[in-house]
Formats: structure tokens, sequence, C-alpha cells
């Protein structure tokens, strides 16, 4: 038989096909997503708890659901043990970095649990930090949940069809003349990397677009987590780095639940990447269609969330003129209320230390400043 190329995925077309779509509390949220060809979320799921937890302080739980296609989305949900009261919820949203064979978990200390990828990615990505054990410690119910193609979402790539499998033997030559002995995980991480072109295509294809599909899981965490016992669903905030606070910004525009968003390494014009950074960028920021419709700092406007967006001056991923130039528009913008803080860091591509603490004490202050719901 032919390799398919949406294996473990075989329900999704005649999901996307049938579902209505996405209606946001405003028109220009509406608008937005039918750019983005966001789909109307099904009910909230019903949350299986696998199982628990507690970890210096932290009850840990991880989730199942499922969002109506594709495999079941695994998720951990973090609140500080023996806490009783409303609190803020948090949905943390892990960055791509080209990496899928990992999800949620790169913002979970699991302790002796923890896989070693995840391990290596906050060491990397977020100072050996895990956001969300700081975050609960901090007072909150965070969730984290592997979004569409990471993780437990991800497609089988195990019968790769003969041009995903051409790419992947060069590659094997490639790494066999370096010397290099891949892990699974880098094979598949690679591999997936070459499959988001293919999955591009059937967004497309589907009348929907790669970052609508991930925008469409994400909705539902939402769901999941204002559903939440414990958790005040009037004090809800999403955080995200790369990747992941893309995804925070579309969240916060399509959604009015969310009152507060931390976007870090994920802001500049679309004049500053195009064309220059189109190859450094995936389809989660280049979906087609978005420029034509606004520019990237302009999605602020949307919803009502408060923002804390931070920039690193040496970001490897960003011109600089072009992160200078998205804080300027966003000044103006946001001139004369308090939805929007920029703050410029010296380092690269990373949510360090220094950032964490930042941002943690402004969602601390933005969720206080909102009346429970």
């Amino acid at each position: 038989m032919r390799p398919d190329p949406l294996a473990g995925y075989e329900d999704w077309p005649a999901a996307m096909r049938a579902a209505a779509p996405y209606e946001a509390a405003s028109e220009a949220g509406t608008a937005l997503a039918r750019v983005l060809g966001v789909r109307r979320p099904p009910p909230r799921p019903e949350v299986v708890v696998e199982d628990r937890l507690e970890h210096e302080g932290v009850l840990v739980e991880r989730l199942r659901w499922s969002v109506g296609h594709g495999p079941r989305t695994r998720a951990w949900r973090l609140r500080p043990a023996g806490a009783d009261e409303p609190l803020p919820g948090v949905l943390g949203m892990h960055f791509h970095g080209g990496v899928r064979s990992v999800g949620g978990e790169q913002l979970v200390d699991l302790g002796a649990a923890s896989s070693a990828r995840a391990v290596a990615l906050r060491a990397s990505g977020y100072a050996g930090r895990a956001p969300a054990n700081d975050l609960a410690r901090r007072g909150h119910v965070v969730l984290v949940h592997d979004t569409f193609s990471w993780g437990s979402r991800r497609f089988d790539l195990s019968r790769p069809t003969p041009r995903l499998a051409a790419l992947a033997r060069a590659q094997e030559a490639l790494w066999a003349q370096q010397g290099v002995s891949p892990s699974p995980e880098e094979r598949f991480d690679h591999l997936s990397g070459l499959h988001e072109e293919t999955l591009a295509k059937a967004c497309g294809v589907l009348g929907t677009t790669f970052a609508g599909a991930v925008v469409g899981d994400d909705l539902v965490a939402l769901d999941v987590l204002a559903g939440t016992d414990g958790v005040d669903p009037g004090r809800l905030a999403t955080i995200g780095f790369s990747g992941g606070g893309g995804r925070s910004l579309l969240l916060a525009a399509l959604d009015d639940r969310v009152g507060a968003a931390v976007v870090v390494g994920m802001m500049a014009t679309f004049a500053s990447l195009v064309p220059g950074y189109l190859d450094t960028h995936s389809w989660l920021l280049h979906a087609p269609g978005l420029w034509s419709h606004a520019d990237w700092p302009d999605l602020t406007a949307l919803g009502r969330a408060r923002f804390l967006v931070q920039y690193g001056r040496a970001d490897e991923l960003f011109p600089l003129e072009g992160m200078e130039a998205a804080h300027e528009r966003l000044l103006a913008l946001h001139a004369g209320s308090d939805r929007y803080a920029g703050t410029f860091g010296a380092g690269g591509h990373v949510f360090d230390a220094a950032m964490q603490d930042e941002a943690w004490t402004f969602l601390g202050e933005a969720l206080a400043g909102v009346s429970a719901g």
C-alpha cells in the first residue's frame, strides 16, 4: 500500500470538513479565525487523570483527552500542593524548536520521571528551569499540553512517503560522514521537520493553515483549564517562548477569556522577516494570507489580554530593526492603556532566568487586577 502522509490522523480530513468555522467574541477575532482557517472546537472533552505525583511542593497530574481527531492529547496540570482556594490559571505553550518528539513536558519538572530530551530542552531554552513548576509554586494552576503534531499528538512517520524517505536517507548519509549517531528522538525530529511542508499542504487543501490547526488544539486546552476545579475562570493567562509565544498571541487574539499573555522571543514586523527570514521560521509564523490581513504586532489589539513581550537584542531568529519597529508600533497602538509592556534583554533566543522572573511578576500583577469570574 502507498504510504499515508497523514498516518495517525486518518480521521482528520473528515473532521476538518465537517467542523463549523470558529466564531470569536468580536468581528475582528472572527475575521482572524477565517484567515487562519480555525474550526470551532468540540465541546469540552472528558479528561482522564492517568497518574499523580508530588514534587517539591507541586502536585503534578498527567492527563489525557481527545480533541475529536488524531491521537489523544497528553498534558500535565500543576498546582501548589494542598491548595484549596480558587487560583488563577495559566496555559503554558511549548516552543517549536524543530523538536516534535517532546511537547508540553519541556515546561515541566517530573523529577526522576523526566525524560532526558525534556531536561535537555529546559537546559538550552529555559536556563535549566521548569516554568510550569515555578508558576505553580507561585500560586497558579498551570496546564501544559502537547499540541497538534507534537509529542503525543505526533504523526506516525514509521512509513515515510518516497519523498521523505529519500530526504531521510540523505541525512543519514551526512550523519554517517560526520560520525554522528543520532538518537531515535533526533531522527524523528528531523523527519517531522521535513514533514511540516506536507502538513502545511494538507491544511491548505482542507481549508485551514498549520497555525490554525495548532490553535485549534490550544483552544481545547484552554477549555480544559477554564473548567478545572479550583481554577478561577475569570483569571486566565497564557505564556510561551518562541513558537509558543506565537501561539500565546494567537490564542489571546481569538479568545477573550485570556486576560494576560506573555510572548517571549516571537515579535517583529513581517516586513523585517520577508524574504530574508522566510527559511528561519516555520509555517506556524508564516501563515498564508496573514500579513495581507494584519501585521504580527497588530494582533495584540484583538481580545482583551494585557501583553508582556520580551525581546532579545542578540536574538538570531529576528532582526533587531524588526523587533524595534514592532515595539514602536505596539507602543503607539496601546498608547494610554496598560495593555502592552515590552522589554529588551541583551541575550539571544532564550527564555532566561531574569526574563522568567520578570514574566512571573507581570502575570501575578495582571491576574491580581482581574476580578474573579
